[in-house]
């Protein structure tokens, strides 16, 4: 992959809003490549900055227009390909103000995927691993437009929280009854 081919590349995936990549969807778009030349072409590629190195595998366009505030999101997603993830236990209770932490620099999401936490450039990822049916996760979270990740719902991330064991001192129990969930 040379720097026009990849800058073309991630130039038509951003004008579509894609912005993070992992390895695999990378190598998927440039498949006349060696491994080895296309390795070469990849770390070459991170240290003139033309991508960035989000997490282990996964990358990011720095240049990208389609930046839309949810990258650390995005990332997550790319991290557990083909299993259910969303944001549950402290992210979803201080999203909806009914914890009394606000968390800046970590994302708490269950997954169907394995367990694991990832420092990347937009903040921690911790993964948490989920037991509960499809039809259960799907149950208790909710979409938002344009966003990469379902949240969970304030009675599915209490649920979540006190199933994995997690401090519960931190929820605001008026805010959880103004709330009319819990």
């Amino acid at each position: 992959m040379n720097l026009l081919a990849l800058q073309k590349t991630l130039h038509d995936w951003d004008k579509r809003g894609k912005y993070v990549f992992s390895h695999h969807a990378l190598r998927r778009l440039f498949p006349e490549e060696s491994d080895k030349a296309f390795e070469k072409s990849l770390t070459r590629m991170v240290a003139q900055g033309v991508l960035k190195r989000a997490a282990r595998g996964v990358y990011v366009n720095p240049n990208a227009h389609s930046f839309d505030g949810y990258a650390i999101e995005h990332i997550a997603k790319a991290l557990r390909p083909g299993h259910y993830n969303y944001v549950s236990l402290e992210s979803a209770l201080s999203e909806r103000g009914l914890i009394s932490q606000i968390l800046i620099d970590r994302l708490t999401v269950m997954t169907t995927g394995r367990r694991g936490i990832y420092k990347t450039l937009y903040g921690t990822i911790e993964f948490t691993h989920s037991k509960r049916s499809v039809n259960q996760i799907l149950a208790s979270m909710v979409t938002q437009p344009k966003r990469p990740l379902r949240v969970a719902t304030a009675d599915a991330a209490l649920r979540d929280l006190r199933r994995v064991g997690r401090n519960l001192h931190l929820i605001d129990k008026a805010e959880l009854a103004d709330d009319g969930e819990g």
